[in-house]
């Protein structure tokens, strides 16, 4: 058995993490402030003895006892980050700074998770993790993306500096049971319209492309990741290659719905990418990982959760 702290525990990742940990014969600390997580995303969890619900901001150090740590601790949808975009630079960058000091105090593991948003509207395709990006440092999105991009920084110096033990996922565009119904995501977003009967909201002319990961395929890329070879520390992409169009993805979940909703344009998001999709060869090669679920059967289970809530 192992200890295990996970930050941003509650949230829609997190707790789908701590399940699996718990699951797994895994003691599990889940820190969360509850700002865009939510407790009743771990209530099933809580009359575990071996889960620890604890309410902990990640900007203010925290000390316990654990052997590994996941970093998830951060708003990651738009609507949220860009809500309070000091308190998400202040989550991503004092954040990494306090669980790294943590992990080189008790000489645990842990893993960052960064995102797909390091690569910005990427002007190469697939992205790899070779690739710098092309980010806007003071855009509406910044908040975000340099913050994680700064934590990449912080994990790396970190371990050549204090020999601490990293690894670094990029998580590409994730979706499943427990997503927030507000968070302003493109699946959640029009699961919600079309189970309301409402028109689907197209920002731009639907042609930019997203690549959709099912949750569960993510959290096994995660404890993959954890439990490789020592000298292999990331940025590993983690996503599903399989690139769908706006419009697609609409057309599958008005299906997937039976709903009537018709679709409407909007003008496009300042600095909102054109592509998103993952080289995840090096995934492949390094964790023996790729996304089993495709899209279909990931959104009908997704709509099946949503049904319960909206």
């Amino acid at each position: 058995m192992k200890r295990i702290l996970v930050t941003g525990g509650a949230g829609f990742l997190g707790s789908h993490l701590c399940e699996r940990l718990l699951s797994e014969g895994n003691d599990v600390i889940c820190l969360d402030n509850y700002f865009t997580g939510q407790k009743k995303n771990v209530t099933h969890l809580i009359g575990n003895p071996y889960f620890e619900l604890v309410r902990h901001d990640v900007t203010t150090p925290y000390f316990v006892e654990v052997d590994e740590i996941y970093n998830l601790a951060c708003p990651a949808s738009p609507v949220h980050y860009q809500y309070n975009p000091i308190k998400t630079v202040k989550t991503s960058v004092m954040g990494a700074i306090n669980m790294l000091g943590l992990a080189k105090r008790i000489k645990a593991k842990v893993l960052q998770a960064s995102t797909s948003e390091v690569y910005g509207d990427p002007e190469q395709h697939p992205q790899k993790e070779s690739y710098w990006g092309h980010v806007n440092p003071i855009g509406p999105r910044a908040c975000y993306d340099e913050g994680k991009r700064c934590a990449e920084t912080l994990f790396v110096n970190y371990h050549q500096q204090n020999n601490v033990r990293i690894k670094i996922i990029r998580i590409f565009n994730t979706y499943g049971p427990r997503m927030h119904p507000n968070d302003g995501r493109v699946v959640s977003n029009f699961i919600v319209q079309a189970l309301h009967g409402k028109d689907i909201t197209i920002y731009g002319n639907g042609m930019q492309t997203r690549s959709f990961q099912y949750v569960d395929d993510l959290v096994e890329g995660m404890l993959r990741m954890m439990g490789s070879r020592e000298d292999f520390t990331g940025p590993v992409n983690l996503g599903n290659p399989g690139e769908f169009t706006m419009l697609e993805l609409a057309e599958k979940v008005i299906k997937l719905t039976k709903s009537n909703s018709k679709l409407i344009f909007q003008p496009l998001p300042a600095d909102d990418p054109m592509q998103r999709k993952p080289d995840i060869s090096l995934a492949k090669k390094e964790l023996d990982w790729e996304p089993k679920i495709n899209l279909e059967e990931g959104l009908g289970r997704t709509i099946d959760y949503f049904k319960t809530i909206v």
